[in-house]
């Protein structure tokens, strides 16, 4: 039975999107519980990528192919783990600030917080302040994920913090930041409780933050 997960981390690996579909369905016939294909197969694969990114061993096109593949596996194996009352490791709600319309690299976070097991709300670009209070009020995420590429946009990241500490809900968050031009210093400066350079350590980041191993 191991072997059907191990392929399928493999093939996610690859970014073989048919592959995985065709593993997720072969795995849930052969009895194997959704968590087990999840954590085993999906998430498994998915790590690899994130770890090999990090590394520079692969870049972004692959990244983009594997989650795609990982997507092709999580819609055959989403109702079931719903059936089966699995609850993600956590939500995150994710946008590019206001005045921004970048969204390569928030989308690649987006997916590799997936590929960890986090629910993900995303917002998309150009989303001002009031967005993500409404959002955070409505979903209650564990964690906020802000991206700005430009240095005239991440002055927004201080003003999104500020507006989020008046509306009573910084509290309930923690503000994870990123982009080109965002260092810790500046992430310091503003409050945010973390800054991930890449995507990768964005994962790492997130779980660090909110005590998940």
């Amino acid at each position: 039975m191991a072997e059907v997960l191990e392929q399928l981390a493999k093939e996610l690996f690859a970014g073989n999107a048919k592959a995985v579909a065709e593993l997720t369905s072969k795995a849930l016939t052969e009895g194997l519980k959704p968590s087990e294909i999840l954590n085993d197969g999906l998430i498994k694969g998915m790590s690899e990528v994130g770890v090999k990114f990090k590394a520079n061993e692969i870049y972004v096109p692959e990244v983009l192919i594997a989650a795609r593949a990982m997507k092709a596996g999580m819609e055959i194996l989403k109702p079931k783990l719903a059936e089966s009352g699995v609850e993600p490791v956590a939500k995150m709600i994710i946008g590019t600030v206001k005045g921004d319309l970048h969204d390569i690299g928030k989308n690649l976070v987006a997916m590799m917080m997936e590929g960890a097991g986090f629910e993900i709300i995303d917002l998309g670009i150009d989303v001002p302040a009031e967005k993500f209070i409404q959002a955070v009020k409505e979903n209650h995420p564990q964690v906020v994920g802000m991206s700005a590429l430009l240095t005239t946009t991440m002055v927004q990241i201080r003003e999104n913090i500020k507006a989020f500490q008046e509306a009573g809900v910084r509290n309930n968050v923690k503000v994870l930041i990123g982009g080109a031009p965002v260092t810790q210093k500046f992430t310091d400066e503003v409050g945010a409780d973390g800054y991930a350079p890449d995507a990768a350590s964005a994962v790492d980041k997130a779980k660090e933050l909110l005590g998940i191993s």
